[in-house]
C-alpha cells in the first residue's frame, strides 16, 4: 500500500463542497469591498460587496466584523484562481423569496424602504429579494413624480408571486383604498347636513374645488365658495390649503359643501341696511342695455335702471358709468324675498335740485 503525500493528507483533512452548496464560515477578514470567510475548506472562500448586499455604496468594514460567523452559498468551488466564490446576498434573497411567497399566501401586510425609482414604478428589498410595485399600483390617485417615496418605508402586500418569472409584485394602491373606504364609513356615520368641518384643498377646477374632509371628497362649488361673485376659483384657492366648510347636502357618497356661512348672509338684516330711502355708495358690477348692477357688498348686488342714472336722457349706462366706478343712489325698492334692490341716482339729482329751488 502507498504511502499517501502530503498534499494528499491535507486535502482530506478538509471538507469537500460543491457549488450550490451551504456552509457556515467565520469571517478572517474584510475589506471595503470583500469579505474572506474560513469555510473549513482547503481555500479560503471570498464574498465580493456585490454578493454581500445590493447597495453598491456599502463598506463591507461597517457591517463585518473579524471573527463573525456567517451561513453562505458556494457560488463556485474554484474561481481559477485557486478561491472559492461565495455569496450571502442570493441566499438571504431565497430566503426572503420564502418570506415573500407566506406574505403572498398569507395576504400579510409589508413593510419597506423604496430601493429605487424607477421609470414605471418603486422598487422595494425584503430580505434582499426585490419586490417591484408599478405606477398604478403605488396610490389612489394619478402620481406623475414618483420621487417623493426614495427612500420612504412603506406599507404593501405581495399581489403577483412569480419568482421563476423574476415577477414579484407589491400592491399599496389596495391598502390606501381599503383605508379611504374605512374612513369613508366613520365619517359619513357622523357626518351631518349643517356641520361645519376642516378639510383640505384637494384640487381646484373652473366650476369649483374638491376638499378633503379625511377620507372623504365634497365639491365646494363656484355658486357657494362666497356671499359674492367668484369669477376663477383658481385666483381663491391653492392645492393644500386648510379650509372650514359648511357641509350643505348630502347625497350618497357625494358632498356638498358651503362658504355662504348663515351669520355672515349679507342679506340677514337688509330690512334695516337697505331700508328704502338709504343712501348708498357701491360699485359698478356689470352694464347691460336696461341698467347696471352694483355692488353694495358682497353678494348684494342692486339694479340702476338706466331711466334713473340721471334726470338728462341716458340712452345706455356705457355711456355715462364704467364697470368699477364708484356711485352713490338712493334705495327707491327693497323684496328682500326675492333679494332685489332697485337704485336711483336721479332721485338724488331731484332732491338736490329740490333744495336749491327752496333756497
Amino acid at each position: 500500500m502507498s504511502e499517501l503525500t502530503f498534499e494528499q493528507m491535507l486535502d482530506e483533512s478538509f471538507k469537500t463542497i460543491h457549488n450550490g452548496e451551504v456552509v457556515d464560515g467565520t469571517v478572517i477578514d474584510v475589506k471595503p469591498d470583500e469579505i474572506i470567510l474560513n469555510i473549513g475548506y482547503k481555500a479560503d472562500g471570498i464574498i465580493t460587496r456585490s454578493e454581500y448586499t445590493n447597495d453598491n455604496s456599502v463598506d463591507l468594514t461597517t457591517v463585518v466584523s473579524i471573527g463573525d460567523p456567517m451561513t453562505v452559498k458556494v457560488l463556485k468551488v474554484n474561481d481559477g484562481e485557486g478561491q472559492v466564490l461565495l455569496t450571502y446576498k442570493r441566499l438571504v434573497a431565497e430566503k426572503g423569496n420564502e418570506r415573500l411567497k407566506e406574505a403572498f399566501e398569507n395576504k400579510e401586510v409589508l413593510k419597506a424602504p423604496v430601493t429605487q425609482i424607477l421609470g414605471g414604478g418603486l422598487s422595494v428589498v425584503v430580505d434582499e429579494a426585490r419586490v417591484f410595485i408599478p405606477a398604478s399600483l403605488v396610490s389612489d390617485t394619478y402620481e406623475k413624480d414618483l420621487s417623493k417615496y426614495k427612500d420612504q418605508e412603506i406599507e404593501f402586500v405581495i399581489s403577483e408571486f412569480n419568482p421563476r418569472r423574476n415577477r414579484i409584485i407589491g400592491d399599496r394602491r389596495q391598502l390606501l383604498v381599503a383605508e379611504r373606504a374605512e374612513k369613508q364609513k366613520e365619517l359619513f356615520a357622523k357626518l351631518k347636513v349643517g356641520d361645519v368641518i376642516e378639510g383640505t384643498v384637494k384640487n381646484v377646477t373652473d366650476f369649483g374645488a374638491f376638499i378633503d374632509l379625511g377620507g372623504v371628497d365634497g365639491l365646494l362649488h363656484i355658486s357657494e365658495m362666497s356671499w359674492g361673485r367668484v369669477d376663477n376659483p383658481k385666483k381663491v384657492f391653492t392645492v393644500g390649503e386648510t379650509l372650514k366648510v359648511l357641509v350643505k347636502d348630502i347625497h350618497d357618497t357625494k358632498v356638498a359643501l358651503s362658504l355662504k356661512f348663515p351669520e355672515t348672509n349679507p342679506w340677514a338684516n337688509a330690512a334695516e341696511k337697505y331700508a328704502v330711502g338709504t343712501v348708498v355708495t357701491g360699485k359698478v358690477a356689470r352694464m347691460t342695455d336696461f341698467g347696471a348692477f352694483v355692488e353694495l357688498a358682497p353678494g348684494v348686488d342692486a339694479l340702476l335702471h338706466v331711466s334713473q342714472i340721471s334726470r338728462a336722457h341716458v340712452e345706455k349706462p356705457s355711456d355715462v358709468l364704467s364697470v368699477g366706478q364708484e356711485i352713490t343712489a338712493k334705495i327707491v325698492d327693497l323684496n328682500e324675498a326675492d333679494k332685489k334692490i332697485s337704485l336711483s341716482m336721479k332721485a338724488l339729482e331731484n332732491a338736490e335740485a329740490q333744495e336749491e329751488t327752496e333756497e
